[in-house]
């Protein structure tokens, strides 16, 4: 069973998206009752959800809507990354009172859409850092040129758990490896930085893509990381640019087949339910 980490919902009347109207092809409803169809039907035995880059001020406001569907009897849903402006003065605060609800499993700041020189700044880097001793994660979402940059933020806070989304999103449509390879392998010797094996399949040729184009870039992640310390994501509904939620279970099994049973649970949800304690 999987137990994915990265699921975004979209629900257009509740909240503000303002990047999406630049976004044809995912600017509609992704809504939580579709997907736990879905995850019934394709092994998925829990999830958390990812934020989705709401507008800065509705940021708690998607954190409640997550807790509603929680709530709901049966939820497949067992905790929330929450967006966050580390950048900003105010975010001790806003840490504070996220410290408090025990749905948020740790935060994000998209760092591909923002300037480099936003996460060299000590401000920055010093409020990341309060995350040390809390349990709470923090999502790295970096292009392959940020790799570096990524390393720097680690390197600076040794006591935080960094996840890396989209395994560094590699150029797969491209099938370049190099320097992709070298820097994710740097990334990976920080052993508070966790792999997480998602989105690849929305980097390909949406239309032409096979197993083999994505295969090199999953199996280069997982020699640099171990299988300890990988976690698997669905990236719903990025998936769909990819061929979508089912394509990318079928390949994940694919991918993992000669691996032990353990390698397997432990990708697959056991790690997961370590790190989040979930």
């Amino acid at each position: 069973m999987l137990l994915d980490t990265h699921l975004h919902l979209i629900y257009k009347d509740r909240l503000e998206y303002p990047w999406l109207d630049g976004f044809e092809a995912l600017n509609r409803d992704n809504r939580f009752d579709a997907y736990t169809r879905d995850a019934a039907r394709l092994g998925i035995m829990g999830c958390l959800h990812m934020e989705v880059d709401v507008a800065e001020d509705r940021i708690e406001d998607e954190t409640a809507l997550i807790g509603e569907l929680a709530a709901e009897p049966g939820s497949l849903m067992r905790g929330a990354i929450s967006s966050c402006r580390p950048e900003n003065d105010g975010f001790a605060a806003f840490l504070e009172r996220n410290l408090d609800n025990p749905l948020v499993k740790g935060f994000r700041r998209v760092l591909h859409v923002a300037p480099d020189e936003v996460s060299q700044t000590m401000t920055f880097r010093d409020n990341i850092w309060r995350l040390s001793g809390t349990g709470r994660t923090f999502d790295l979402c970096v292009l392959p040129r940020q790799l570096g940059l990524a390393a720097e933020l680690v390197d600076h806070c040794p006591d935080v758990t960094f996840i890396l989304d989209h395994c560094g999103v590699p150029d797969v449509a491209s099938g370049a490896i190099e320097p992709w390879r070298a820097d994710i392998r740097a990334l990976a010797e920080r052993l508070n930085v966790v792999a997480k094996i998602s989105g690849v399949v929305a980097y390909g040729d949406a239309d032409t893509w096979s197993l083999d184009d994505i295969r090199p870039f999953v199996e280069e992640t997982v020699a640099a990381f171990g299988h300890d310390r990988i976690v698997w994501g669905s990236d719903q509904p990025v998936c769909n640019l990819g061929g979508g939620l089912a394509v990318w279970v079928a390949a994940t099994h694919a991918l993992t087949v000669g691996w032990s049973d353990g390698e397997r649970a432990a990708f697959y949800n056991e790690n997961a339910c370590r790190i989040w304690d979930l």
